[in-house]
């Protein structure tokens, strides 16, 4: 972006915003182009990110079960967090088989069309809500990605009465979702745990199923719930008489 595009969408004053670049070129966190003199974001970020998985309890805790869920099962394991109404991939376990695959830390995918998402915006009342009254937030990915607020409330009630969340190819054709809660010690669903199966092994099997669902709890009880899955409110956040 140019300066005058990063003050556009700051909204403030030229002067102030190049002060700011200025301090983010000093540090790596911006590097500015030769030819366009435009500016983007530099090497530091990498750093800054990887600090702060490093200090992330879900992602040193889950990191062991996560690839034993792989072996256990043969499916590539991914674990997110939710931001805003996507979900952000924290860590992620390759299918055991050998194949060339690309990492996919980092990656973000919109939360009403990934099971990960819908395992936690299902527990999620601000989230949810947001995903639901907005239009932008559920974009359609795929023809298989359900965005209307009805189906998707319905979806929602099936993770917490199932515990578990499903999807598939909602994101990506060919690539289908299970996907289960973590706790903290609070009880608060602060990730998930998802296996990524191919549309060709769908549904999966229930002993992965069952394996899945083993290495959620696990976590969430290394991380200091006393419980899972989530406890469900009497009155979910989600269904239409809920709201006043």
């Amino acid at each position: 972006m140019s300066l005058g595009e990063i003050a556009a969408r700051l909204e403030l004053p030229p002067s102030t915003v190049h002060g700011i670049v200025r301090t983010l070129l000093a540090h790596g966190m911006v590097l500015q182009e030769r030819d366009s003199g435009r500016y983007r974001l530099g090497p530091a970020t990498l750093r800054l990110g990887n600090v702060y998985l490093e200090t992330l309890d879900l992602r040193s805790r889950v990191t062991s079960w996560a690839n034993d869920l792989a072996q256990r099962t043969g499916f590539a394991v991914r674990t997110a967090v939710l931001l805003l109404t996507d979900v952000v991939v924290v860590h992620h376990a390759p299918r055991p088989d050998g194949s060339l695959q690309m990492p996919e830390v980092g990656i973000v995918i919109p939360a009403h069309a990934s099971a990960l998402g819908k395992a936690m915006l299902a527990y999620d009342a601000a989230a949810c809500a947001e995903v639901l009254a907005g239009d932008a937030a559920r974009r359609s990915m795929t023809g298989e990605t359900i965005t209307d607020p009805a189906a998707l409330r319905a979806q929602l009630d099936d993770v917490r009465a199932a515990g578990v969340a499903t999807e598939a190819e909602e994101a990506v054709l060919g690539e289908c979702g299970l996907a289960a809660p973590i706790l903290d010690a609070s009880e608060q669903v602060v990730g998930a745990i998802g296996l990524v199966v191919p549309n060709a092994e769908w549904p999966v099997p229930p002993p992965a199923a069952d394996s899945l669902r083993a290495a959620a709890r696990a976590v969430s009880r290394e991380l200091g719930a006393r419980r899972w899955p989530p406890a469900v409110l009497p009155s979910s956040p989600t269904s239409p008489g809920s709201r006043r």
